[in-house]
């Protein structure tokens, strides 16, 4: 009692220096709560090991954020493929390797939501009534939607129009100076990342978003694209409605971004729209199973959210294939040589690639894996745990006769990221080596084949049959129900490019650079091509010049 009076009497003589001595000792006390928590209170063995941190709330964003690779595989080796992190508060269950991302990606959708993990991040940005704004089997009728304008006959249209842009661009940019001066003998330079960022959206523009897009490409649109874009940062993802300038920017430019849409689809039914091969052309018509009809307004906010999905994911594809290719000169001829090959004339020019002579191109097939295997456009993607869901033994299990449960309220995580890379899966992971692909007995082969399922399983999710894949070590466009619908059209998109580059330039690293750069995780959330799940800190190019000779 002597000393609480003590206290109390030091407190009136004193109260400026007891509000000091309160905001130091607070912070200091949770923080010693928050440790004795983890290494003195008893733990639920049924739940997985949790990371230890320091911060409560903060956790282990920071180790996270900065490289999730890293952080995964310390983790794997001190608590095994299945452990919970807390990021930003959330408790986030992983779960690693190929059966990790089967237990995840598999999950049912009444267990494992991605609606309720990603919705407050997707609407403001794509909009009402489409993608995780509805509920899954709505969803799945919309993919439904956009696989009709994903066809293989859009497809044989679309590589002439790719190859065409790319051939402007080049013609056009100031990036190419010396290539248009026809010099044989000087090298020009290039930053691929732009490079990548402008050919990208031209071409995914001029095909997918229609001509009326691709003529309207200008400042405004890009402003606007940027102002949307910026809607996707950690912030947003965890605070979706804040009284910021950047929040307010996102909100108009979604505003007149779907007028500008609306106001396409309006003059077309004007008009009486003709049928072009884009995606406005096939959504425009199509009805619900229920019969009613697809409205403008959701055929508008379904294109937002086309653009917003393929623009970063592309782009950093490309970027990765060119700066490999840039440091192997062997592979880059023989992709050269394979062009001649297939669509070569007798005075050295090219004839124009075809969707049937594109899917011959086997030395490209595997640079293209290649790069995706170790440039994944996903590296994370969370499912909102809305009842408790035991982990599978097999998989990871406390002891030979317990079993962990991850609790409703968790968000869980897969990582193909760490699978493509895993020491041991793969030989030599870390070295890009698009050899591995052509051993149809090897590791690379035997993954694809788990991932494209061509021994078994397809599963109709509501939007056609589509193989499963949850199962791989080798999922770059993610597997199972938010498989990416649109992997056929960005394999096609990133090969006719890369193709239609080399064809005319040989690149090689700028002076004084002789390694790839590293990953760079510090960079927006984005949404993967329609598969709407979300590459968390997204693995981009660090800014990277490239140099370029006139073949």
């Amino acid at each position: 009692m002597a000393i609480v009076d003590a206290m109390q009497q030091h407190v009136v003589a004193s109260p400026g220096r007891a509000v000091l001595l309160g905001l130091f000792c607070t912070p200091v006390l949770i923080l010693v709560l928050n440790i004795l928590r983890q290494l003195v209170v008893p733990r639920d063995p049924s739940l997985p090991p949790e990371v230890f941190h320091w911060i409560p709330f903060i956790g282990s964003t920071i180790s996270y954020g900065n490289d999730p690779l890293i952080f995964f595989f310390k983790c794997r080796e001190k608590y095994g493929d299945v452990f919970t992190f807390v990021l930003l508060g959330r408790k986030v269950t992983v779960a690693l390797g190929a059966k990790g991302n089967n237990f995840v990606l598999g999950g049912k959708s009444t267990a494992f939501s991605a609606r309720d993990a990603y919705t407050h991040l997707t609407t403001p940005i794509f909009g009402k009534d489409v993608v995780y704004d509805v509920p899954n089997e709505v969803f799945m009728e919309q993919k439904k939607f956009v696989k009709v304008g994903l066809s293989t006959k859009s497809f044989r249209a679309y590589v002439g129009m790719f190859e065409q842009e790319v051939d402007d661009f080049m013609r056009s940019d100031q990036a190419f100076i010396i290539w248009q001066m026809n010099d044989i003998n000087e090298w020009g330079c290039f930053d691929v990342t732009d490079v990548m960022a402008q050919i990208t959206i031209l071409t995914a523009s001029r095909t997918l978003q229609g001509k009326e897009v691709r003529s309207g490409l200008d400042k405004s649109f890009s402003a606007l694209y940027n102002d949307l874009d910026g809607g996707f940062t950690p912030l947003n993802f965890m605070f979706p409605n804040l009284p910021l300038e950047s929040y307010r920017r996102r909100d108009e430019a979604h505003k007149k971004m779907s007028e500008y849409y609306t106001d396409i689809i309006r003059k077309r039914r004007e008009l009486g729209h003709s049928d072009e091969p884009d995606m406005i052309s096939a959504l425009m018509d199509q009805k619900y199973r229920n019969g009613r009809p697809f409205r403008d307004h959701e055929t508008a906010h379904l294109m937002i959210a086309l653009l917003m999905a393929g623009q970063h994911t592309s782009s950093a594809s490309g970027s990765w294939t060119l700066l490999h290719l840039a440091h192997n000169v062997e592979v880059q001829e023989a992709l050269y040589q394979e062009q001649v090959e297939h669509f070569g004339n007798p005075d050295g020019s090219f004839r124009p690639m075809t969707y049937e002579g594109f899917r011959k191109l086997l030395v490209l097939d595997s640079v293209i894996r290649e790069t995706l295997r170790m440039h994944p456009p996903i590296h994370s993607i969370m499912r909102y745990v809305r009842s408790d869901v035991p982990v599978p033994a097999t998989l990871a299990a406390p002891s030979k006769d317990g079993i962990y449960v991850v609790p409703k309220g968790h968000y869980v995580l897969a990582s193909a990221a760490v699978s493509q890379v895993d020491p041991h899966i793969w030989v030599n992971p870390m070295k890009w080596d698009p050899t591995r692909w052509s051993d149809p007995e090897g590791v690379a082969a035997q993954a694809f084949k788990t991932d494209s399922d061509e021994n078994g399983e397809k599963i109709d999710y509501g939007f056609g049959a589509v193989s499963k894949g949850t199962e791989s070590p080798y999922q770059p466009f993610g597997a199972g129900r938010h498989r990416c619908i649109g992997e056929q059209f960005a394999y096609l998109q990133l090969g006719v490019v890369i193709s239609s580059i080399i064809r005319k330039v040989e690149v090689l690293l700028d002076d004084g650079i002789t390694e790839i750069p590293e990953n760079n995780y510090h960079v927006c959330l984005i949404v993967d091509r329609f598969s709407a799940d979300h590459d968390h800190n997204a693995e981009e190019t660090s800014e990277c010049p490239l140099q370029t000779q006139k073949i």
